[in-house]
């Protein structure tokens, strides 16, 4: 059974759509059952390095974007003010990453958001932490439907 998407969530994805990177990398926004979002790439030969492995700058793109993603679900525009991430095992060709975003504070001025990367079977590759500075809200009246 698919779930229609909650207002809140087409916006997400529509503002995602508009994102000229995301489109180039051809990652997909994807509405999670909790009213989220999360990021999905399957890796192709583009996204690799010289050992045939996904590239650390594909896999920070993904959890920064999916900290952003996260942010917007709280009605906050925001820019990285700072990213960094820890990474656990390589991912190979033809992988599909899934990358969450998760609120730690959520502060008028700046957010603290971290973000998980992992495959189907749960396996995590990385994990990110981000600080972010609040442009502000994503719609100027939040749709009702607002997690």
């Amino acid at each position: 059974m698919v779930k229609e998407m909650t207002e809140w969530q087409r916006h997400i994805v529509e503002f995602y759509h508009k994102n000229p990177f995301l489109e180039y990398l051809h990652a997909q926004v994807i509405p999670d059952g909790d009213g989220q979002v999360r990021l999905e790439l399957t890796a192709e030969e583009e996204h690799t390095n010289l050992y045939g492995i996904v590239h650390g700058g594909v896999l920070m793109t993904l959890a920064d974007t999916a900290m952003g993603a996260a942010a917007l679900a709280r009605n906050k525009r925001v820019v990285t003010l700072s990213l960094s991430m820890d990474f656990m095992h390589s991912v190979p060709l033809t992988t599909r990453i899934l990358a969450t975003g998760r609120v730690l504070h959520d502060g008028r001025h700046t957010m603290a958001l971290e973000s998980e990367l992992k495959d189907d079977a749960g396996k995590i590759f990385a994990k990110a932490h981000g600080t972010f500075y609040v442009l502000g809200p994503l719609v100027d009246d939040d749709p009702d439907s607002c997690v």
